[in-house]
């Protein structure tokens, strides 16, 4: 699952995207954190956005924002409390049930990853991140499936074996967060 930290430039078009449709005053404030943001000045870019949202606290934009940088951050827990109340508040919307989902992936919540994927792709099935993110996780079920079926089994198998090899190999080989 893709983050800020490895592609700027999904950053930065991530960040020009948030700045549709916002009031000028949110707008200016957004923009101010993209600068901060990519200047390397996460903390100041954090409080921008904070500021802003105090003046218009509903602000998806602004909100979606501060989500993705508590998130690079490695700010977990703030920013599953900011994409869940997102979710809450805008029920029709695809990409905080995405970010929901990369968090809870890679805090091992394979299955609540999942749900929250699932959902996202039931809101917007041709969300290209979404679709990549849930074969990440389903990769990763999959070998959780094969590794209780090798503690299971009473006997060695050849083939349950190969499997649990083969798809380590592919999970190594990506190199997905929660790992």
């Amino acid at each position: 699952m893709p983050s800020c930290k490895n592609t700027k430039p999904a950053c930065v078009t991530l960040f020009l995207v948030l700045l549709l449709n916002l009031s000028p005053a949110a707008a200016g404030d957004l923009e101010l954190a993209q600068r901060q943001w990519l200047a390397g000045q996460g903390p100041k870019a954090i409080a921008t956005v904070e500021a802003a949202l105090l003046k218009t606290p509903n602000e998806l934009k602004l909100r979606f924002a501060l989500g993705v940088m508590r998130m690079e951050s490695g700010e977990q827990a703030a920013a599953l409390s900011i994409f869940t109340a997102l979710t809450q508040d805008f029920p029709d919307l695809a990409e905080p049930q995405n970010n929901l989902a990369v968090i809870y992936a890679a805090m091992g919540e394979l299955d609540l990853a999942q749900r929250a994927l699932e959902q996202a792709l039931a809101l917007q099935p041709e969300h290209a991140q979404a679709q990549e993110n849930l074969g990440d996780v389903l990769l990763r079920l999959a070998l959780r499936a094969y590794q209780r079926a090798q503690q299971a089994q009473v006997a060695p198998s050849g083939s349950l074996a190969l499997k649990v090899s083969r798809t380590a190999d592919l999970l190594q080989a990506t190199k997905l967060p929660g790992r």
